[in-house]
Formats: C-alpha cells, sequence, structure tokens
C-alpha cells in the first residue's frame, strides 16, 4: 500500500503515540515512570524489535524517505520541551539549602564527568571511536554525557512518591536543578569546541554564547517580568501573549544554534529566565505541556529508538563494555552524589536516596546523546551502549528509592494525626474524597446531615495524577483556591461547615486514601462517583481497593442533586453492611431531623428478627424512624419500587441481595444504582475485629455497626 507523505506522517503518530501509552500501561503498573516505557516503545518500533522481527513492516512504516520530517518533529518537540524544563526551574528550590545543593550537584558531575572522561581517553577512544573525531571532542563529550541527570524524570518520580516536600525530596530537586543549568553550559562549550574548525573559533563561540547570556539576563529577563506582572493569571494570557512568547522562544532557539551551541540550549535558557511569580510560566506550561510531551515528545523516542541497534552489540567483548559503562555511569553519579550528601550531614538513608535519584538519567541523557551522534562524536554502536545505560539507570531508580525510602516513611513523613486538646470523646470524623468537582456539594450536603451542628472533624481530600500534577511548591499545590475542591468547600461554606482541605500528588490513589483515613482517624471515609468510560458498575476500581483496605465505614454517594436530606430510606436485611447503613441513617435523623423509613424485605411476612434490630439502633422514644415489611423474592426490585416515592437519599449496604458487590473489575450493571431516581449512598463495613479486640468505637453503633448472629 502507497501512502502519500502526510498519509504516512500521520500513521507514525499513531503508531508512535499508541504504543508509548499502551507500554506506558505496563511501566506504570511496575512503578516506572511513563518516560521508560516511551523509550521502550522508540526501540521496539526501531531495528532492534520490529526491524529484526518483521524488517518489512518497519521499512514500510518508517521508509528512510520519512525520516527528515520526523527529524524535524522531533527537534520542534524538543525545543518545546526543553523551555517547559526551564520553566520548571524556579529560583525558590534552592531558598535555605542553596550550599548543599550546589556541593552535592557539583559533585554529581566532577566525579562521573572524570570517570566518563578517564573511560574514554584510556579504552574507549580506541575500541569504539573513529579516527576521524578529535580525541579531546570526544573526551569531553564522554564526561559530559555521563554527568547528566534527568530533572524531568527525577521531578515526575518526587511528585508521585509525595518526596517534594520531604528532606530527600527537596535536595534532590535542587541538585537536579543546579546540575542541569551546570551540564547544559558545559555541553554548550563542547558543541562549540565540536562544531568549531579550530581553538579560535571555539574561543569566539564561547563569547558569543556568553554575550547572548548576558544579553537575554539583562534585556530580555526585565521585560518577562512585566509581561507576567500585566498576565498575571490564566484569563490574561490571551492568545497573543501565548504567540509573542513563542516567537521569542524560537527566536532565542535560532540564536543559540546560529552562535554554535544548538537550538536546544536558547529554548532551555528562554524558559530559565521567565518570571514564576504571577502564574505566567505556569499558565505557559499548561497550555504547552500536553502538544510538546503527549504528541511531539513520543516522536523523538521513536527517532531516537530507530537510530538504536542492540544488534550492533554482537559480541560478548561489547556487552562487557556496556557494562562496565553502566557500572561506571552508576558509581560516579550513586556513589559521587551519596557521599556529597553524607558529607553535608544528611544521614546515610537520606544520603542514598538523594544518590539514587541523581543517578536518574532518561530523556535528558537521550537529548545529549543524539547531539553526540548528529555530531558524529559518537558511533551507533557506543549510542546503542550509552541508550541501554541510561534505560538502565532510569529503571533502577524506583525500586531503589523504595529500598531506601519504604512507604511506611513516606506515610510516616506525610501524615501526622490530629491531636485533639478538647476533652471528651473524638469529634465524629468524615474523610470526603473528591477526584471530581461535580461530586463535591452532594458530598458537603450529606456531610451537613450527618453532623449537624455537633463538633466534627471533615476532611476533603483531592488526589491529583501524576502526569497532572505541576512542579510547585506542595503549599502552593495544595492551595484550595481552584480546581476539584472548590465547588465542594463553596457548598460547605454556605451550609456553615468547617471543611480541612488537603490536595497532594498521589500514583497509588486507593493506598493513599486509607493512609489518609488513618492518619486523620476517619470514622466514614466518604469517595465520589462518576460515571466511568468502560465500566458498568460503581463498586470497582479505587473503590474496590479502598472498599478492601479500609479499617472503617466506606461510602460511595451517587449524587443525582442531593441538596437537603428530609426523608432517607434504608433497604434492610440484617448483614452488617446494612447494619452500618442503619447507623448512618440514625445520625442523619438525629443531627439533621430527617424521616427513616427502614425497608425490610424478607420472604415471609414475619420480620420480628428485624424489628429487634431496628429497636436496638432506633429507639422508640427518639421516634423519626418508620419500618416497611414487605414480602418480596427479588430484594432490590422492591427497594426500588419503595425509592421511587419521593427520598432524597437511599442508603444501601453492600451485599448480592442488593446486586451491589464490591469487586476490582466492574463488568456486570447494578440495576439499584442505574434506575434509583434519587441519590444513593453505598455502604460497606469492614469484618469485625476478634472478640478480645473490640474496642469502644466498635461497642458505638454509630461509628461501627458489628456483625449480629
Amino acid at each position: 500500500m502507497h501512502f502519500n507523505p502526510l498519509t504516512l506522517l500521520l500513521v507514525q503518530l499513531i503508531v508512535i503515540i499508541g504504543a508509548s501509552r499502551l507500554i506506558g500501561r505496563g511501566a506504570k503498573w511496575l512503578g516506572q515512570p511513563l518516560v521508560i516505557a516511551e523509550v521502550v516503545a522508540g526501540i521496539v518500533l526501531g531495528p532492534s524489535l520490529l526491524g529484526w522481527v518483521a524488517p518489512e513492516v518497519m521499512g514500510a512504516l518508517f521508509p528512510a524517505s520519512s525520516m527528515p520530517a520526523l527529524t524535524m518533529l522531533s527537534q520542534v518537540g524538543l525545543v518545546l520541551f526543553m523551555f517547559l524544563i526551564g520553566l520548571e526551574l524556579d529560583p525558590r528550590m534552592l531558598k535555605g539549602r542553596g550550599h548543599a545543593s550546589v556541593a552535592i550537584s557539583h559533585t554529581s558531575i566532577i566525579v562521573p564527568f572524570a570517570l566518563g572522561a578517564a573511560a574514554a581517553a584510556l579504552w574507549l577512544y580506541r575500541s569504539l571511536s573513529d579516527p576521524s573525531v578529535p580525541f579531546s571532542s570526544f573526551v569531553l563529550f564522554m564526561g559530559v554525557a555521563m554527568s547528566i541527570t534527568a530533572f524531568p524524570v527525577l521531578a515526575r518520580i518526587l511528585t508521585e512518591r509525595g518526596l517534594l516536600q520531604s528532606r530527600v525530596g527537596t535536595v534532590a530537586i535542587a541538585c537536579a536543578a543546579v546540575d542541569d543549568v551546570t551540564a547544559w553550559c558545559l555541553l554548550a562549550f563542547v558543541v562549540s569546541i565540536v562544531r568549531a574548525s579550530d581553538l579560535a573559533h571555539a574561543a569566539l563561540t564561547t563569547l558569543f554564547a556568553l554575550l547572548y547570556i548576558g544579553f537575554v539576563l539583562v534585556v530580555v529577563r526585565p521585560f518577562l517580568a512585566r509581561l507576567g506582572a500585566r498576565v498575571a493569571s490564566r484569563e490574561g494570557l490571551t492568545q497573543n501573549v501565548v504567540a509573542g512568547t513563542l516567537v521569542l522562544l524560537l527566536a532565542s532557539a535560532w540564536a543559540t544554534e546560529l552562535i554554535g551551541i544548538h537550538a536546544l540550549f536558547g529554548a532551555f535558557l528562554f524558559g530559565a529566565v521567565i518570571p514564576k511569580e504571577g502564574g505566567l510560566a505556569e499558565a505557559l506550561a499548561e497550555r504547552l505541556e500536553d502538544v510538546a510531551v503527549v504528541l511531539l515528545l513520543p516522536v523523538f523516542f521513536a527517532f531516537s529508538g530507530l537510530r538504536t541497534q542492540i544488534g550492533l552489540l554482537n559480541s560478548v567483548e561489547a556487552w562487557a563494555t556496556c557494562g562496565v559503562i553502566i557500572l561506571l555511569a552508576v558509581l560516579g553519579k550513586f556513589g559521587g552524589s551519596a557521599v556529597a550528601a553524607r558529607l553535608t550531614g544528611m544521614p546515610w538513608r537520606e544520603a542514598g536516596a538523594v544518590g539514587v535519584l541523581m543517578n536518574t538519567r532518561g530523556l535528558m541523557e537521550l537529548i545529549v546523546l543524539n547531539i553526540g551522534l548528529d555530531l558524529g562524536v559518537i558511533s551507533p554502536q557506543l549510542f546503542t551502549m550509552m541508550v541501554l545505560m541510561a534505560l538502565v539507570t532510569t529503571f533502577m531508580t524506583t525500586p531503589l528509592l523504595r529500598w531506601f525510602y519504604a512507604t511506611e516513611e513516606l506515610a510516616r513523613d506525610r501524615f501526622s494525626p490530629p491531636v485533639s486538646l478538647e476533652p471528651g470523646p473524638a469529634p465524629y470524623s468524615v474523610l470526603m474524597c473528591v477526584s471530581h468537582g461535580q461530586a463535591g456539594p452532594g458530598m458537603a450536603s450529606l456531610a451537613r446531615a450527618l453532623v449537624g451542628g455537633e463538633r466534627a472533624q471533615l476532611h476533603a481530600l483531592h488526589l491529583v495524577p501524576p502526569e497532572r500534577a505541576p512542579l510547585l511548591p506542595e503549599a502552593e499545590r495544595s492551595a484550595p483556591s481552584e480546581g476539584a475542591l472548590v465547588p465542594l468547600l463553596g457548598r460547605a461554606e454556605k451550609l456553615g461547615l468547617a471543611v480541612r482541605p488537603l490536595s497532594f500528588v498521589s500514583a497509588e490513589p486507593a493506598a493513599d486514601i486509607v493512609r489518609t483515613a488513618q492518619a486523620r482517624r476517619a470514622d466514614l471515609v466518604l469517595l465520589g462517583w462518576h460515571k466511568p468510560l468502560f465500566s458498568q458498575t460503581v463498586l470497582g476500581g479505587t473503590v474496590h481497593e479502598v472498599m478492601e483496605a479500609a479499617s472503617g465505614t466506606v461510602a460511595v454517594l451517587v449524587d443525582r442533586g442531593l441538596s437537603d436530606v428530609k426523608r432517607v430510606l434504608v433497604p434492610f436485611i440484617g448483614s452488617r453492611h446494612d447494619r452500618a447503613a442503619l447507623g448512618l441513617a440514625r445520625r442523619m435523623m438525629q443531627q439533621a431531623g430527617a424521616e427513616v423509613t427502614v425497608l425490610h424485605v424478607t420472604s415471609d411476612l414475619g420480620g420480628s428478627g428485624a424489628r429487634a434490630q431496628v429497636d436496638e439502633l432506633f429507639p422508640s422514644e427518639e421516634g423519626g424512624v418508620r419500618l416497611k415489611v414487605v414480602r418480596h423474592d427479588v430484594p432490590d426490585e422492591a427497594a426500588l419500587e419503595e425509592a421511587r416515592h419521593g427520598y432524597d437519599l437511599v442508603v444501601v449496604g453492600v451485599g448480592a441481595q442488593w446486586g451491589l458487590e464490591d469487586r476490582l473489575f466492574g463488568l456486570h450493571r447494578e440495576r439499584i444504582i442505574r434506575d434509583a431516581p434519587g441519590s444513593l449512598l453505598v455502604v460497606r463495613h469492614p469484618e469485625p475485629a476478634p472478640a478480645a479486640e473490640v474496642t469502644e468505637e466498635a461497642r458505638d453503633p454509630e461509628r461501627a455497626m458489628p456483625a449480629r448472629g
């Protein structure tokens, strides 16, 4: 089949992005950053796998004639990406830790640079370099290539692990920032030497580069500061401002390419000088990130994969050389950083974690290697070895970090249990977990019905997916001035409720919800629900994981416009989940004056057992509850028939009798949720503790409903 150039490019983009995201699912399951998946996808589509298994397919999909278009597209993507990296470099990261950061980062450059340069001079130049390559250029380039730290990958790992505000995270991100600036300056110097015909031209190139940096700092930076002050918000970021910024970005990239130190340096420099205050940098990043990272960057990985030929490592000696390169890279970066961190006063555990993080190379290493291959400094065989080194050092970061900084340690660092200074029993505590803003108002209304005017602790939690996490100080990321918590907090303010917001980046939402609930001593974990794209069930996925792991009552609110809770229906058969639902309904009756109807569905007309359980939870002197006994062979049908009589809220326990079973994969329809006309609260209570461990909370039917009989 013949494709014209545009059709072929579109097919290539579909395959590249699809393969990256598909492999990304596996990388996420392994706890690896997405960049690993994108690099692997590029190698899979290149001669190392696709070209080996099906060379005719690779030849049709990536013919030599299409390479110039892919090359230019990948370079545009890199220019945008390096601009984003510059935007993420915030001087505030260095506040209070400049001395330690500079010491560790410079050590983490000097030691691997020395090892790489020594290996190049004593061994690699003779065995893997072309004689036409100048000795000095090769040695200097190998030193720089060994010194790189992947700032963006490290930042994403820190946000995913919740380490950005820990001592380890703040030191590592500051070191990576200094490392990036220093390494790119070194690379610019090396490129100027490689491109220059003699030392005089190299000195002239270096002089022009310094003059251009001075011009950007003295002239361009103040102008951008004034522009940032005028924009000041996303609403002020007009298309004209974006267009003007992009023109200046491309001009900066063009200037450094003309000088002879590569266009990527100009893009990085321009992003770095844009002021981080006022919202301009954040707004620009938000506008450009998806296009650069999702659409254009995978093209660069595919292009790198097409140049990576693992088949060139066709001997034991070649693989041994690759192994030594990896060993030297780890020793230089990990060893140098860890020892320097220890000498600045950090404990060995934290110093080791800093060393592991600084050893991350990933994308930045690939950019440097592609520059070296384009300039002819390194051969395709050495390029392949160095790509494998970048993959291995990035892949090992997450598991080693877990070993140095266990999840339990992280949880203790992040959460501290609230301390109640008031005498008497602990207040009723609700943790409301919001993933989408539309679930918030209904949760606030439900919380008002549960706590009324009594002393209570209400927490609103929003977990940010790592791919949507900006690299900002956590205090700013947690501010509820915008995002998913705004509707909830607005409704809560109108209802006179004091709600404490909490937001952080999480790659493990279920585990972090459970940890937060334990740290906040939540009596009830309240989850919001929105209709998923594929699943038919409310009780699958993250909800299932939370229900399985939580030590207290968990409820899922299916909100259909809940604003006031006056009439409540509780379908009841007698399970521990039904009793937990009754306990919540009792609170609504006591705190909000709700009228509660208990619908006992039975196969006979007895119902005396249900009456005894209802009387236990609703003493007759309290009033406000009505027991309705019906005979029906299909309990969920009976509940649906009663729910159509104008109830504000149906509170139902998890159970097969209601067609509600929590399971990881939701492949069945839950009829009571699908067909009920009003809002529902689906409740699950954990297995009761052994008798010897029954606590005061377990004896309180409002806090926990123990199983009966």
